[in-house]
Protein backbone atom coordinates (compact mmCIF):
# COMPACT_ATOMS: atom_id res chain seq x y z
CA UNK A 1 0.00 0.00 0.00
CA UNK A 2 1.35 3.41 -0.99
CA UNK A 3 2.12 5.85 1.82
CA UNK A 4 -0.50 8.41 0.74
CA UNK A 5 -3.21 5.76 0.49
CA UNK A 6 -2.29 4.55 3.97
CA UNK A 7 -2.31 8.12 5.30
CA UNK A 8 -5.82 8.72 3.94
CA UNK A 9 -7.13 5.53 5.56
CA UNK A 10 -5.49 6.46 8.89
CA UNK A 11 -7.05 9.92 8.82
CA UNK A 12 -10.49 8.50 8.02
CA UNK A 13 -10.34 6.18 11.04
CA UNK A 14 -9.08 8.93 13.34
CA UNK A 15 -11.95 11.16 12.27
CA UNK A 16 -14.43 8.47 13.34
CA UNK A 17 -12.52 7.78 16.54
CA UNK A 18 -12.28 11.41 17.66
CA UNK A 19 -15.30 13.11 16.04
CA UNK A 20 -15.32 16.18 18.30
CA UNK A 21 -11.62 16.94 17.99
CA UNK A 22 -10.36 20.51 18.44
CA UNK A 23 -7.50 22.29 20.13
CA UNK A 24 -7.25 21.35 23.80
CA UNK A 25 -6.12 24.85 24.74
CA UNK A 26 -8.98 26.82 26.29
CA UNK A 27 -9.39 30.35 24.95
CA UNK A 28 -11.99 33.02 24.31
CA UNK A 29 -10.27 34.91 21.50
CA UNK A 30 -7.27 34.84 19.18
CA UNK A 31 -4.99 36.71 21.60
CA UNK A 32 -5.66 34.16 24.36
CA UNK A 33 -4.97 31.26 21.98
CA UNK A 34 -1.71 32.86 20.86
CA UNK A 35 -0.43 33.28 24.42
CA UNK A 36 -1.69 29.85 25.50
CA UNK A 37 0.13 28.22 22.59
CA UNK A 38 3.37 29.97 23.51
CA UNK A 39 2.95 28.62 27.04
CA UNK A 40 2.33 25.09 25.74
CA UNK A 41 5.95 24.64 24.64
CA UNK A 42 7.47 21.79 26.69
CA UNK A 43 4.24 21.65 28.72
CA UNK A 44 0.94 19.81 28.55
CA UNK A 45 -2.16 21.62 27.36
CA UNK A 46 -3.89 20.54 30.57
CA UNK A 47 -1.32 22.38 32.67
CA UNK A 48 -1.56 25.47 30.49
CA UNK A 49 -5.33 25.46 30.97
CA UNK A 50 -4.78 25.61 34.73
CA UNK A 51 -2.88 28.89 34.59
CA UNK A 52 -4.55 30.80 31.76
CA UNK A 53 -7.78 31.68 33.61
CA UNK A 54 -5.82 33.69 36.17
CA UNK A 55 -3.46 35.02 33.51
CA UNK A 56 -6.20 36.39 31.25
CA UNK A 57 -8.24 37.67 34.16
CA UNK A 58 -5.23 39.77 35.16
CA UNK A 59 -4.11 40.74 31.62
CA UNK A 60 -7.02 40.83 29.20
CA UNK A 61 -5.35 41.98 25.99
CA UNK A 62 -2.02 42.75 24.35
CA UNK A 63 -1.88 46.29 25.73
CA UNK A 64 -2.33 45.10 29.32
CA UNK A 65 0.04 42.15 28.83
CA UNK A 66 2.75 44.40 27.41
CA UNK A 67 2.71 46.42 30.63
CA UNK A 68 2.70 43.36 32.93
CA UNK A 69 5.14 43.20 35.79
CA UNK A 70 7.67 40.54 34.85
CA UNK A 71 7.82 39.02 38.36
CA UNK A 72 4.02 38.79 38.56
CA UNK A 73 3.80 37.23 35.12
CA UNK A 74 6.48 34.69 35.99
CA UNK A 75 4.67 33.76 39.19
CA UNK A 76 1.41 33.08 37.33
CA UNK A 77 2.97 30.92 34.61
CA UNK A 78 5.68 29.27 36.72
CA UNK A 79 4.08 25.81 36.66
CA UNK A 80 4.27 25.63 32.84
CA UNK A 81 8.07 25.33 32.97
CA UNK A 82 10.75 27.55 31.46
CA UNK A 83 8.69 30.36 32.93
CA UNK A 84 11.42 33.01 32.74
CA UNK A 85 11.97 32.50 29.02
CA UNK A 86 8.23 32.27 28.39
CA UNK A 87 7.54 35.43 30.35
CA UNK A 88 10.20 37.28 28.35
CA UNK A 89 8.73 36.05 25.06
CA UNK A 90 5.17 36.92 26.07
CA UNK A 91 6.14 40.45 27.13
CA UNK A 92 8.04 41.04 23.88
CA UNK A 93 5.24 39.47 21.83
CA UNK A 94 2.57 41.65 23.44
CA UNK A 95 4.72 44.75 22.98
CA UNK A 96 5.21 44.01 19.28
CA UNK A 97 1.49 43.41 18.85
CA UNK A 98 0.85 46.86 20.28
CA UNK A 99 3.62 48.66 18.40
CA UNK A 100 3.33 46.95 15.02
CA UNK A 101 -0.22 45.59 14.79
CA UNK A 102 -2.32 47.99 16.89
CA UNK A 103 -2.80 45.29 19.52
CA UNK A 104 -4.37 42.81 17.13
CA UNK A 105 -3.03 39.37 16.27
CA UNK A 106 -2.07 39.25 12.56
CA UNK A 107 -3.57 36.63 10.26
CA UNK A 108 -0.64 35.56 8.08
CA UNK A 109 2.24 33.15 8.65
CA UNK A 110 4.74 35.81 7.61
CA UNK A 111 3.50 38.35 10.16
CA UNK A 112 2.86 35.90 12.99
CA UNK A 113 6.37 34.50 12.85
CA UNK A 114 7.82 37.99 13.34
CA UNK A 115 6.40 37.90 16.88
CA UNK A 116 8.81 36.84 19.65
CA UNK A 117 8.13 33.30 20.83
CA UNK A 118 6.10 32.42 17.74
CA UNK A 119 7.32 29.76 15.32
CA UNK A 120 5.48 27.85 12.62
CA UNK A 121 3.81 25.51 15.11
CA UNK A 122 2.23 28.34 17.09
CA UNK A 123 1.36 30.25 13.93
CA UNK A 124 -0.38 27.22 12.40
CA UNK A 125 -2.48 26.75 15.55
CA UNK A 126 -3.64 30.36 15.47
CA UNK A 127 -4.20 30.41 11.70
CA UNK A 128 -6.09 27.13 11.65
CA UNK A 129 -8.30 27.67 14.69
CA UNK A 130 -9.03 31.39 14.51
CA UNK A 131 -8.61 32.36 10.87
CA UNK A 132 -9.56 29.20 9.01
CA UNK A 133 -6.21 28.96 7.25
CA UNK A 134 -5.19 25.27 7.07
CA UNK A 135 -1.84 24.30 8.53
CA UNK A 136 -0.09 21.24 9.94
CA UNK A 137 0.70 21.75 13.63
CA UNK A 138 3.80 19.71 14.46
CA UNK A 139 4.13 19.17 18.21
CA UNK A 140 5.72 16.29 20.12
CA UNK A 141 2.70 14.03 19.52
CA UNK A 142 2.71 14.66 15.76
CA UNK A 143 6.48 14.16 15.59
CA UNK A 144 6.29 10.86 17.48
CA UNK A 145 3.28 9.37 15.76
CA UNK A 146 4.14 10.42 12.21
CA UNK A 147 7.50 8.69 12.73
CA UNK A 148 5.89 5.53 14.11
CA UNK A 149 3.47 5.47 11.20
CA UNK A 150 6.39 5.96 8.79
CA UNK A 151 4.68 9.00 7.29
CA UNK A 152 8.01 10.83 7.34
CA UNK A 153 11.69 10.04 7.63
CA UNK A 154 12.48 13.49 8.96
CA UNK A 155 12.80 14.66 12.56
CA UNK A 156 12.93 18.40 11.95
CA UNK A 157 9.44 19.82 12.69
CA UNK A 158 9.36 22.04 9.60
CA UNK A 159 10.37 19.18 7.29
CA UNK A 160 7.78 16.92 8.96
CA UNK A 161 5.16 19.63 8.41
CA UNK A 162 5.91 19.76 4.70
CA UNK A 163 5.98 15.95 4.43
CA UNK A 164 2.52 15.67 5.99
CA UNK A 165 1.17 18.43 3.76
CA UNK A 166 1.88 16.18 0.79
CA UNK A 167 -0.09 13.29 2.29
CA UNK A 168 -3.26 15.03 3.46
CA UNK A 169 -5.73 17.23 1.63
CA UNK A 170 -5.17 20.91 2.42
CA UNK A 171 -8.64 21.22 3.92
CA UNK A 172 -7.67 18.53 6.45
CA UNK A 173 -4.31 19.97 7.51
CA UNK A 174 -5.50 21.57 10.74
CA UNK A 175 -7.86 18.80 11.81
CA UNK A 176 -5.30 16.10 10.99
CA UNK A 177 -2.92 17.69 13.49
CA UNK A 178 -5.53 17.69 16.25
CA UNK A 179 -6.57 14.13 15.42
CA UNK A 180 -2.99 12.88 15.70
CA UNK A 181 -2.53 14.83 18.94
CA UNK A 182 -5.68 13.27 20.39
CA UNK A 183 -4.46 9.83 19.39
CA UNK A 184 -1.17 10.53 21.11
CA UNK A 185 -2.89 11.55 24.33
CA UNK A 186 -5.37 8.67 24.32
CA UNK A 187 -3.62 5.70 22.76
CA UNK A 188 -0.22 6.08 21.11
CA UNK A 189 1.62 7.04 24.28
CA UNK A 190 5.30 7.93 24.24
CA UNK A 191 6.46 5.11 26.53
CA UNK A 192 3.83 2.40 26.31
CA UNK A 193 1.59 2.76 23.25
CA UNK A 194 -1.63 0.79 23.52
CA UNK A 195 -1.19 -1.09 20.26
CA UNK A 196 -3.64 -3.81 21.31
CA UNK A 197 -6.56 -1.35 21.24
CA UNK A 198 -5.26 1.06 18.60
CA UNK A 199 -7.87 1.67 15.85
CA UNK A 200 -5.18 2.32 13.22
CA UNK A 201 -2.84 -0.54 14.15
CA UNK A 202 -3.55 -2.37 10.87
CA UNK A 203 -1.89 0.52 9.02
CA UNK A 204 0.97 1.03 11.46
CA UNK A 205 4.41 -0.42 10.56
CA UNK A 206 5.43 0.02 14.21
CA UNK A 207 2.68 -2.07 15.78
CA UNK A 208 3.67 -3.37 19.19
CA UNK A 209 6.25 -0.69 19.81
CA UNK A 210 8.19 -1.24 23.00
CA UNK A 211 10.38 1.18 24.88
CA UNK A 212 13.69 0.25 26.40
CA UNK A 213 16.60 2.16 27.85
CA UNK A 214 16.83 4.87 30.42
CA UNK A 215 18.35 8.24 31.25
CA UNK A 216 15.71 9.96 29.20
CA UNK A 217 16.49 7.98 26.06
CA UNK A 218 13.69 6.46 24.02
CA UNK A 219 14.38 3.50 21.81
CA UNK A 220 11.71 2.12 19.52
CA UNK A 221 11.68 -1.59 18.82
CA UNK A 222 9.20 -2.38 16.10
CA UNK A 223 7.73 -5.64 14.95
CA UNK A 224 7.29 -4.81 11.30
CA UNK A 225 4.40 -6.31 9.44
Amino acid sequence: MKIQERAVKILSILKRTYPEVKTALKHKNVFELLIATILSAQCTDAQVNKVTPELFKRFKNAKEMAKADRAELQAIIRSTGFYKNKAASILKCASKLVSDFKGKVPDTMEELTTLPGVGRKTANVVLGVCFGTPGIVVDTHVLRISARLRLTKNTDPVKVEFDLQKLFSEKDWTVSSFLIQSHGRNCCYAKKPACNVCPISRYCPSKDVQTIGGAGQLFLVSRLR
